[in-house]
């Protein structure tokens, strides 16, 4: 795998690619970005549609999961959501927030946060933001949030440790997160972790679920719990275009699975007091 700058642009590049078209491109194509040399990043995805605050035109088909299901945003909340694309989450959590609650998305990918951008003006929301960051180092101030979501991007961090450290950071003490995600039931062999294109269709970037889980913990967070979880099955055409039929072949006698899960954690309600860091 390359390094984890490296990692980042190609991740910026591919959802760049797919913040030009529409969900619609994606679903017709065989990869999500309107050809057929990518991975197909509408496999992992949930129906929306019924859904209040549910905005299509913010649809690109590319969560593995409905973390605002699970998050328990209450009116008046602070919400950010990490990774926001063109705003799906982040217009339903609007939606669930209200009036005097405040959404705020952050996106490294320039072509995301201007299309969030235009559809937030579309629908006039004057306490819904997009901020262009980066998860490992947020441009959001400490005990900002009361919760935070994501759907289907922490897989794309190559530093899950400084994420999660980022989030605890910027949540208030008794504040929460809920995620969906991408693991592993076991550890990806090198023949698949070592394909860039993997990693940036939520594949490749997937850690085993026992690691994640710990990381999670290590971060200082307590009351971890899986809300959802589900086997995610990759077409085996999709997978032959990056690994022989061989490493397939092995990767399917190991039994090893593609997870999507939904995990909730609170951040405590008393910390150390003595900075952001002290406790980590």
């Amino acid at each position: 795998m390359e390094n984890k700058e490296n990692i980042k642009e190609m991740v910026k590049e591919k959802y760049a690619d797919i913040a030009k078209q529409f969900k619609t491109v994606n679903e017709s194509s065989c990869c999500g970005t309107g050809s057929c040399t990518g991975v197909d990043y509408t496999v992992f995805a949930e129906d929306y549609t019924k859904l209040k605050g549910y905005n299509p035109d913010a649809d690109l088909g590319l969560g593995c999961g409905l973390p605002t299901e699970f998050a328990l945003i209450k009116e008046d909340d602070t919400v950010i959501d990490l990774g926001s694309g063109a705003g799906n989450d982040a217009f339903i959590a609007r939606e669930i927030a209200g009036e005097k609650g405040k959404v705020i998305g952050i996106d490294f990918t320039n072509e995301m946060i201007n299309k969030a951008r235009e559809n937030n003006e579309k629908l006039g929301f004057n306490n819904v933001e997009f901020r262009f960051g980066d998860i490992e180092k947020m441009p959001i101030t400490s005990n900002k949030a009361d919760v935070i979501i994501s759907n289907c991007v922490l897989n794309l961090v190559p530093d899950k440790v400084k994420a999660f450290k980022e989030i605890y950071r910027v949540l208030k003490p008794g504040g929460h997160f809920s995620v969906s995600d991408i693991v592993t039931t076991g550890e990806l062999p090198e023949s698949v972790k070592s394909v860039a294109e993997l990693y940036a269709g939520c594949v490749a970037g997937a850690i085993e679920k026992d690691e994640y889980i710990k990381i999670i913990e290590d971060s200082g967070f307590v009351n971890l719990r899986i809300q959802k979880e589900r086997v995610i099955n990759i077409p085996e055409e999709i997978m032959l275009k990056f690994i022989s039929q061989k490493d397939l072949d092995s990767l399917k006698a190991t039994g090893i699975n593609l997870v999507s899960i939904n995990v909730y954690a609170d951040k405590p309600e008393k910390s150390c007091g003595c900075g952001d860091d002290c406790c980590n």
